[in-house]
């Protein structure tokens, strides 16, 4: 399994508003050039997020994007569906009747799968923005995203 560009870029917008006092706006604009992000694809992500009901979009001349929710309760797990859906990593688990060979309750391959599955999204529930924000400033990275901002 590997996660997509559009991900990637997500988790990096999310980090820059978790490392600015909550409620803060930043045009896309701004977002697009501190997160080396293409302009057209951030504005495609920000609806994803947006939908999602992570960040929130704010219309006119001081519009832009805020998180809608506090960095600590945004995971890894919350923003990697908000971009590409439920979390699978086989597509058994995502949809019962895939299983070519029809043997969903007996399989073992599944079942291990399933288990892997689990501690997989479990642990990418437990990773916050606020705790990931946190560590950004304390490897000096938080000046940074603080000065982008402005």
């Amino acid at each position: 399994m590997q996660l997509n560009q559009a991900t990637d870029y997500a988790f990096r917008v999310v980090l820059h508003l978790a490392g600015l006092p909550l409620g803060t706006i930043v045009n896309g604009q701004t977002l697009a050039e501190k997160e080396h992000i293409p302009q057209r694809f951030l504005l495609k992500i920000m609806r994803s997020l947006a939908r999602a009901g992570l960040v929130k979009s704010h219309r006119g001349a001081d519009g832009g994007f805020a998180l809608n929710k506090h960095p600590g309760a945004i995971t890894l797990l919350s923003v990697i569906e908000a971009v590409e859906g439920p979390v699978a990593i086989h597509r058994c688990l995502a949809e019962r009747n895939a299983c070519t060979k029809v043997c969903v309750n007996q399989c073992s391959v599944h079942a291990a799968l399933g288990e892997v599955q689990e501690l997989f999204t479990t642990s990418l529930a437990k990773v916050d923005f606020a705790a990931l924000a946190a560590r950004q400033e304390r490897k000096g990275g938080g000046s940074r995203i603080a000065a982008a901002s402005r």
